[in-house]
């Protein structure tokens, strides 16, 4: 009995390398659902975004304890520049974590959202 494997490739892949974020900061009319959710449940938010990045799910919270500066909101920004390789500096990293604390975990969000890879589907049928 033979077996044949079957590979399905999505249909269209986009892969972003580039340097630089794939949405400004102030984008969340591209994204208005999840601007919404931020907005109105910004601690459900944050926790889920540290999810989806592989990080612990609660990591955010500790934000509470910070003082000006949120420093798992910073810490995040500067690895996630680091994962995929955006240009950036942590002075600034400092900044928008501090001033603009729920577009930044937009613009995070929506950064995971444009480079997960899509799962690529395999299947072993009998013939």
């Amino acid at each position: 009995m033979a077996t044949k494997t079957v590979i399905e490739q999505p249909q269209s892949v986009i892969v972003q390398n580039s340097q630089e974020w794939g949405s400004g900061l102030f984008d969340c009319f591209d994204d208005l659902g999840t601007c919404c959710f931020a907005y109105w449940c910004f601690p459900c938010f944050a926790c889920m975004t540290s999810r989806d990045f592989g990080e612990h799910l609660c990591l955010p919270m500790l934000d509470w304890f910070g003082g000006c500066v949120p420093p798992i909101t910073l810490s995040l920004r500067v690895l996630m520049r680091h994962r995929y390789g955006i240009k950036g500096s942590i002075p600034m990293d400092c900044v928008l974590s501090s001033f603009c604390f729920i577009c930044a975990w937009c613009q995070m969000s929506r950064e995971i959202q444009m480079r997960k890879l899509p799962v690529v589907k395999v299947k072993t049928q009998s013939a």
